[in-house]
């Protein structure tokens, strides 16, 4: 999957490990779900400490924590529109 940073620049997730791509997976998911930015973090935090199932911290690369900011811009987006209406 091709994930869009910016105007000239996308991540492909294939060059991701398999525990990244756990994480991201969740983390997608809760972006879609929480209902402020606190939860987000907490949710991130715990997901980056947990590992992929239970299996410890992962380190986060330099590729996954740009996904995991541009995951933080559209929460950000869909948090303001929310309170417009």
């Amino acid at each position: 999957m091709l994930i869009k940073i910016s105007n000239d620049k996308d991540i492909d997730t294939d060059d991701f490990n398999s525990e990244e791509r756990h994480v991201l997976q969740k983390l997608i998911g809760w972006k879609s779900l929480v209902n402020s930015m606190a939860e987000f973090q907490k949710k991130k935090e715990s997901a980056i400490f947990t590992g992929w199932n239970n299996s410890g911290p992962i380190h986060a690369t330099e590729n996954l924590t740009l996904v995991i900011e541009q995951l933080e811009k559209e929460l950000h987006l869909r948090l303001e529109k929310n309170k417009k209406h």
